[in-house]
């Protein structure tokens, strides 16, 4: 039942995200030039060409990007709270985000612009930047031949604050980039197209479908090393597998809608309310609900008059992760 409720509310999501905006296109018509574009069904049109345009070239792009950025972090966060067995963590747990942010500003100050396959420099520093931070942090964290999930948290928080210092250097120094920089930094999907779609989508949902055929593994681990170990579980191998995989979701995500923070770190938790601690439900379900909030959070920001989508996210998110932060206080465990 929870999974029909999660496909019911991103079909309701897809078509509002797509019918919604500064010029409404009724869900019927929507519907309609969905069924004829894609899934190629004799439908009489009873839309403009300029409507088709509207959806086709524009909306769509927009909202599937949406879904594939919101699904992707929150499979992420799924992974990285059962890898620490911590609810508070989040995809930017081992410094994504300050990497990709630092990535973005350097491409700002380069005085180069390129495209190729509509990604510019500042989208390939970010995706570099964010999947260097992470390869830095395991490095440094490694003991012996293992980096203990302590250890790794700790040094992507040295590393994070260090990039956070890099940063601020960078828009100190960027002059009339500064807004650029700051767009990054809040999100947004403006400036989807299916170009940047087609490039970031095979990576997130590559990444997506690993973690989600190791869902048997993240279980074991929820138990603990030592516990996931006597049931079979390669824990030193799946654990890098797990973190390589969800970092880059992560940085693909990044890379193409900037910092979105919040659907990381809540879809996981909410479905672990529903369904319990399973990795094999929290997944795919978690995928879904991400999906779903990162297309209704861009549909508020656009009808809002395009605000960046990580001030919604963040009106929404943060008493969530008070909330979550209260109970952990008292106790609360994953």
């Amino acid at each position: 039942m929870v999974a029909i409720g999660g496909l019911v509310l991103l079909a309701v999501a897809l078509v509002a995200g797509i019918a919604a905006g500064s010029v409404s296109i009724a869900p019927g018509e929507t519907l309609g030039i969905l069924a004829r574009r894609l899934l190629g069904l004799n439908v009489a049109p009873t839309w403009s060409v300029a409507t088709e345009t509207i959806v086709m070239d524009l909306r769509l792009p927009r909202v599937l990007t949406a879904m594939i950025v919101g699904g992707g972090l929150a499979v992420a966060g799924a992974a990285f709270q059962g890898l620490l067995r911590n609810p508070l963590a989040d995809p930017y747990v081992l410094g994504t985000a300050s990497g990709a942010a630092f990535g973005a500003a350097i491409a700002v100050l380069i005085p180069v612009r390129a495209l190729i396959l509509q990604f510019g420099l500042l989208h390939a520093l970010a995706f570099i930047g964010a999947l260097g931070s992470v390869l830095v942090v395991y490095r440094l964290s490694r003991i012996g031949s293992s980096a203990p999930m302590t250890s790794l948290l700790l040094t992507g928080y040295a590393v994070s604050s260090l990039l956070a210092a890099g940063l601020a250097m960078a828009m100190y120094l960027s002059g009339t980039g500064l807004r650029q920089i700051f767009a990054y930094l809040l999100g947004g999907f403006d400036s989807a197209t299916w170009g940047r779609l087609a490039v970031a989508a095979p990576l997130i949902l590559i990444a997506s479908s690993v973690i989600l055929l190791r869902a048997r593994s993240l279980n074991g681990m929820l138990l603990g090393e030592d516990a996931a170990a006597h049931l079979g579980v390669d824990v030193r191998r799946e654990r890098a597998i797990l973190l390589t995989m969800a970092s880059l979701a992560t940085a693909a995500a990044v890379a193409i809608s900037g910092l979105i923070g919040f659907v990381g770190l809540v879809a996981p938790h909410v479905v672990r309310l529903l369904v319990g601690p399973n990795a094999r439900l929290v997944l795919p379900l978690a995928a879904l609900l991400g999906a779903s909030l990162m297309v209704g959070a861009d549909l508020v920001a656009r009808l809002l008059g395009e605000i960046p989508v990580g001030v919604v996210t963040a009106v929404v998110g943060a008493p969530f992760f008070l909330a979550l932060l209260r109970r952990a206080r008292t106790g609360y465990e994953l």
